[in-house]
This record gives structure tokens, C-alpha cells and sequence, in this order.
């Protein structure tokens, strides 16, 4: 073991051991604290928007006006959702009682987790990266923030202003590459966030495994897009392409490829290609809303899985600017190694379907997506996609919209991932939910049927008393409400008529 290799796995110890200290001195606990720290995030989104913009036109070429609506916005959502909801995320939540727990306090308790590692993916580097921390905050976690190397602005940036905004012992920042993350992973933790490719996943899984830390993988995979005959194809076009080129195709929820019946193949090519021109000229190379492939291992994979295929629209690129234009792929076959791994780049495969049970086969023949997209005004087909197919999310006449609403769980499903997260549900998942049952010592003889020795009425008294269901104290208030609403009513009906009954009768 070399002395840098030392050197390093004292260092990220020490941050792990530092963030559990601060966990332990229940500093995060008090709800006050975990909206301070919220508030201060949001701060650094808002007084800092125009450092992450350059950061992100460096890393990405991205536009500036990119910046908050593709990861910033969503972010503030979350966080003032965050402060507004927490008193009543932490509150207790009674659960429906039995005859045996009928004076008891019976309800679930959120508590935190504990040490997170959260491990941010490069291509939406602050959104990716900060959304589970608002969950961690939230649930009053410590978290260590990996963000990804490959955004390597936007990652120094994140180290440089965090700190400055968040208690840094509780929310520590680790920059650095594949040893940094691998010394990161032979830590203990609570729970792992991992956003990323289901390679790496994997071997996230696996070291999580050696401590039984449970993990969040927010994964991705091919997510299919099927465009129906009966539809307006010129607008499901145009949102496809939007979906499709925005971050040069860099989204993990991006429509992956089209499946199509042969006979409207060239109309939905036509319609990209208007639409493509519309968005970034004739030259995207040129536009300023047109991002780049993060680096050049990428750029290289990315041309290489076009080999074999037959271009329709695009095809340029120029490897010193890690530049490839919006292109269109026809008459794809689902053996061409276009079809073998998820792109994630700037390059859309057409694979023509007979009908929509073909598409249906064809997708669950293969691993289950991260999203789907279906663009049909035929309920009927529309119904078959919904309940013959599974993904984590679907998204019908339009795509990547569901990410925008934090009331959806987002996640995958079997190879695209497990948990979910955005609002609400990143709390959830980074929170443990303690069952709680708070008994008197009082009334001990309701507990006989349950004591040795054990006789046949005993069984048959345990057995009424453990099958009954009884409502929640809310369901409970609410039913004695109502009950005590007739009573009142039947007594008053009652005395009106003693009061009106006729004297001479």
C-alpha cells in the first residue's frame, strides 16, 4: 500500500467519522436546526446561480438559461416544500388499532437514519446531487456529497460553497475520482444514494452489502418511446426531440429509441428535423441552447455506437469540442449495437413495429426501463401500454415531465434501479419508520387471554380480539363525532316533542 493510498483512506475515514460525530451530538435532530440548513441551500441556489451557470457552461456548454429551468428550479421546489411540510412529515402518524391495543398509543415515528453517502452523477450535477440532500437535511441525517469527477467545475465548485453555507462537519464534501469513491464505499453507512450507470450500481450494491447499508440506485437503461398512428405526430415530435437533445441527450430519462409502424417512419423523421431546426439552427454546432458530450471517452463511445446504422438526420461531429449533432437513426435493427446499451448521447434510433403487441413483446423482452413514453390518442392502446409493460415511470403524449412533479415517486424498477425519491418520498426514503406502542400498566386483566396456562376460551377470546380492526384515532375522533352529532340530535328531537305535545292530550 503506497503512502498516497494511506494517506487517502485516513482522510476519508476521518470525514465519515467526523460527520457521525456531528450526527451523534443529536444537533440535527431538533426540526428548527434542519430548516436552517434548508434555508441556507436555498440561499446558495439563489445567490450563486450565476457561478453554477458558468460552472455548468464548462463542464457541459450548457446555457445559461438552462441552468435553472432543467436544475435549479426543481430543486428550490423541493427545498420550500422541505421547510413548509417537516412538522408534519415528523409528526406522529397513528395506524388502525386492534381490541388487544384499543388504550394504547399505537403509531409510526420518522427518525433519521443516521450517516448518508450521497454519490451525484455528472449530468445534472447539482440537481442530481443536492435533491437527495434535501431529503438527508429533511430527515435529519448527516450526508457526505461525492459529486462526479467527470463535472469537474461543477464538483470543485460544490466543495468550494457548501461549506460556506451548511454546518460542514454534518455535511461534509469529498471531491476526487474512482479511489476517492472506492475508499467512500469501505466506510459504514446508514444508506447510499447512487446516481448513475447500472454497471456501477452494482458495485455499489455489492460494497453496501458488506455492512448491510441500505442503498437508493437511481439507475437509467434504454427507456422505449412509442408513437402511435392515431396521434398528432408533428407535436409528439417536437416534444420528443425536446426530450430527446436537451443536454445533448445526456438524461437519463431521455426517449432512448422510437418504435413506430413503417408507414409513418419518414413523417417522424421530417418532423425532427423541422423540429431540430427550429430549436438550434442550421448549424447546432453553432447555437448557444446546444450543450456538448461531457469529455472524450464518452464522445468516442457514443460515435462508435452509430457504426452500421444508417443516418437519417445529423451524423457530424467534431472530437475537439466533443461535439455531435442531434442525429436520427432509420430503419435500426434490435440486434445493432445502437440497441445494446443505453446512448446517452445525442443520437435517436427508429425501429419500426408492426403493431402495439409487438412493441409490447419488444420491450418486455428486455430489462425493465427506467421511463416510458407512449404518444397515442387511442385509449385502448394507451390502457394496453399501462397495464401489459413496467417501468419506473410512464409518461403518455409527452416525456421527461413526470420528473417535474414532486408529489411522483422517481426511480426505477429491477436493472433502472430501486427506492424512489423527489419531495415527499426522499424523506421517506432516508428515514427510518419506527413502530411505536405505548401501553398503560393499567387494565392487566384484558391481557389473560394471551397468559399461560392457555384453554380452549382463552384461544377463541385472543383469537376476537387480535382479528378485530379498529379505526385510527382520526377515523376513531371523526366516527365518535358523527356519533355523538345523532344522539344530540335524537335528544333534541325528543324534548321539542315533550315540549309541543298538546296539554289536553
Amino acid at each position: 500500500m503506497t503512502a498516497c493510498t494511506q494517506e487517502r483512506k485516513k482522510m476519508e475515514k476521518q470525514v465519515v467519522d467526523v460527520a457521525r460525530g456531528a450526527f451523534n451530538s443529536g444537533r440535527s435532530r431538533p426540526l428548527q436546526y434542519r430548516k436552517q440548513q434548508l434555508r441556507a441551500l436555498l440561499r446558495l441556489i439563489r445567490e450563486r446561480q450565476a457561478d453554477i451557470a458558468a460552472a455548468l457552461k464548462q463542464d457541459l456548454n450548457r446555457s445559461e438559461f438552462d441552468t435553472p429551468l432543467l436544475e435549479l428550479i426543481g430543486l428550490e421546489k423541493d427545498i420550500k416544500l422541505a421547510e413548509s411540510k417537516l412538522s408534519d412529515w415528523t409528526s406522529p402518524q397513528p395506524v388502525e388499532k386492534n381490541l388487544l391495543t384499543i388504550s394504547d398509543d399505537v403509531y409510526i415515528q420518522a427518525e433519521p437514519l443516521g450517516v448518508v453517502l450521497i454519490i451525484g452523477a455528472w449530468n445534472y450535477p447539482w440537481a442530481l446531487t443536492l435533491q437527495p440532500l434535501v431529503g438527508a437535511i429533511a430527515a435529519g441525517n448527516a450526508a457526505v456529497v461525492k459529486p462526479s469527477e467527470l463535472s469537474k467545475n461543477s464538483a470543485s465548485l460544490l466543495k468550494e460553497l457548501l461549506p460556506q453555507y451548511l454546518d460542514k462537519e454534518m455535511y461534509p464534501v469529498v471531491t476526487g475520482g474512482v479511489p476517492e469513491t472506492q475508499e467512500l464505499l469501505r466506510q459504514r453507512f446508514d444508506h447510499i444514494f447512487y446516481t448513475g450507470s447500472s454497471t456501477v450500481g452494482k458495485v455499489v450494491m455489492e460494497a453496501a452489502a458488506r455492512h448491510l447499508t441500505p442503498v437508493t440506485l437511481e439507475l437509467g437503461g434504454k427507456s422505449p418511446c412509442y408513437i402511435d398512428k392515431d396521434c398528432d405526430i408533428a407535436v409528439a415530435c417536437r416534444r420528443i426531440t425536446w426530450g430527446k437533445f436537451t443536454n445533448c441527450g445526456q438524461t437519463c430519462i431521455a426517449p432512448d429509441y422510437i418504435l413506430c409502424h413503417p408507414s409513418i417512419q419518414n413523417r417522424v423523421i421530417e418532423e425532427i428535423r423541422l423540429t431540430l431546426l427550429e430549436f438550434y439552427g442550421e448549424d447546432p454546432k453553432t447555437s448557444p441552447d446546444y450543450s456538448r458530450i461531457i469529455n472524450q471517452h464518452h464522445f468516442e463511445r457514443v460515435l462508435a455506437l452509430m457504426e452500421g446504422c444508417t443516418v437519417a438526420v445529423g451524423g457530424e461531429s467534431d472530437k475537439t469540442l466533443c461535439y455531435i449533432a442531434p442525429t436520427v437513426l432509420k430503419d435500426v435493427l434490435p440486434h445493432a449495437r445502437v440497441m445494446q446499451e443505453e446512448i446517452f448521447g445525442p443520437v435517436l434510433p427508429i425501429i419500426t413495429v408492426s403493431d402495439v403487441s409487438e412493441v409490447i413483446r419488444f420491450i418486455n423482452e428486455r430489462e425493465k426501463p427506467l421511463a416510458l413514453y407512449v404518444f397515442s390518442s387511442d385509449k385502448k392502446v394507451v390502457k394496453r401500454m399501462l397495464s401489459e409493460t413496467t417501468s419506473g415511470g410512464v409518461v403518455v403524449n409527452d416525456v421527461i415531465m413526470h420528473f417535474t412533479v414532486n408529489s411522483l415517486p422517481f426511480g426505477g424498477v429491477g436493472n433502472s434501479g430501486m427506492g424512489k425519491y423527489h419531495g415527499k418520498h426522499t424523506f421517506d426514503q432516508l428515514s427510518h419508520h419506527r413502530a411505536c406502542l405505548i401501553k398503560s400498566l393499567a387494565m392487566e386483566s384484558l391481557n389473560k387471554a394471551r397468559y399461560p396456562p392457555l384453554t380452549p376460551s382463552r384461544l377463541r377470546r385472543a383469537r376476537c380480539f387480535m382479528l378485530s380492526r379498529l379505526c385510527s384515532c382520526a377515523q376513531a375522533t371523526c366516527a365518535w363525532a358523527i356519533i355523538a352529532t345523532i344522539l344530540a340530535l335524537g335528544l333534541l328531537i325528543a324534548l321539542l316533542v315533550v315540549l309541543l305535545k298538546d296539554p289536553v292530550a
